[in-house]
């Protein structure tokens, strides 16, 4: 991901997050290593939820092998992130997520990231192929319109 941050319409799930007190740090703003909290917490939503793939009791499981953020604005207690998802790219076994957050109301991107999953087996943890239900969720993510799921 780079060059100008995202636009809300660059996105096609979106999951608002309310924040918490404890969010913030002594700065006054959200510490940096909640945003991989809601990076998270928007991808296995979607999994669960809109996917139907149950990570906690799926016999093929995504384990995170790269992650990344970029900071461009900063989140606050009291506040709701709106956390929007797609995916850039699908392999044989592995995917990559990029999610943005936007503080609700404002069209300024606070941080975009990326996690690339591995899907492999939860027995023996080795590389398998993204089961075809998955992919077929998987692609339409890849889509321009928009699911929202109201998490408040």
């Amino acid at each position: 991901m780079s060059g100008e941050p995202p636009t809300r319409a660059d996105y096609v799930y979106l999951l608002p997050i309310t924040t918490r007190w404890q969010d913030n740090d002594m700065h006054g703003h959200v510490n940096n290593v909640l945003y991989y909290s809601f990076f998270d917490t928007v991808v296995t939503q979607w999994l669960i939820t809109e996917a139907r793939h149950d990570v906690r009791t799926a016999d093929v499981i995504g384990l995170c092998v790269d992650s990344h953020c970029s900071f461009h604005a900063p989140l606050t207690f009291p506040g709701v992130v709106d956390g929007w998802l797609r995916v850039g790219h699908i392999g044989r076994s592995s995917v990559r997520y990029e999610i943005a957050l936007f503080t609700e109301g404002s069209d300024e991107c606070a941080a975009t990231g990326e996690f690339v999953h591995v899907y492999v087996n939860r027995d023996d943890r080795l590389p398998c192929e993204i089961p075809a239900r998955l992919r077929e969720a998987l692609e339409r993510l890849g889509a321009r319109s928009c699911t929202t799921v109201d998490s408040r």
